[in-house]
């Protein structure tokens, strides 16, 4: 039995291709694409990449963030260098942009008084000041210094819920400012 020599695959393909000329017909051509099109650039061209992190879950996917020169965002995409998502963003990471720039999206703070049935305006500083005198208030009126004849120092009138974004630092703050109080009810949603 005869063996059938074999075909050199690479060799054909190169002398098809001279043959057909498929190097005039494929690829971009500078007649095809308008001068609009020619001149078009990409959204974050000019933006410059800042690291971040998505605000959603606790997971902590590293995102890019595309900012330009006035500041304004461009884009957000997920962090090709993270060892955590690798670049990739779920659905909810994907609509970072769309929360961030929406016409629609509150961008200061809102008072609605007992019984009222509008939201107003109202300076950050008086919304602080007015959050702090809720909590001395809410734990002057539920804190608990003895119980059972023991003491205990404590308040479940409050609970602290910390956001899947605080780094470390910040949730060691906030644990350490909740235990201050004496809040028991503490939970900052981290578990990685």
């Amino acid at each position: 039995m005869a063996i059938k020599p074999r075909t050199d695959l690479s060799a054909l393909f190169d002398r098809a291709k001279s043959a057909l000329r498929l190097d005039e017909r494929i690829g971009e051509k500078p007649n095809l694409a308008s001068k609009r099109t020619q001149n078009l650039k990409g959204r974050v061209a000019k933006g410059k990449p800042v690291v971040s992190v998505c605000p959603y879950c606790a997971v902590g996917c590293s995102t890019l963030a595309y900012v330009s020169d006035e500041g304004k965002l461009l884009d957000v995409e997920g962090n090709p260098d993270s060892p955590v998502n690798g670049g990739h963003l779920c659905p909810k990471g994907s609509a970072i942009f769309g929360l961030t720039v929406n016409n629609a999206r509150w961008t200061t703070a809102k008072y609605r008084a007992p019984y009222a049935t509008e939201w107003e305006d109202k300076p950050l500083p008086w919304v602080m000041d007015r959050i702090a005198a809720r909590v001395i208030e809410s734990r002057e009126r539920t804190f608990v210094r003895e119980k059972d004849g023991k003491r205990v120092n404590h308040t479940l009138g409050i609970a602290s819920l910390g956001g899947a974004t605080f780094g470390c630092e910040e949730n060691y703050l906030l644990g350490k400012l909740m235990h201050s109080l004496g809040v028991v009810s503490i939970e900052n949603q981290a578990r990685i």
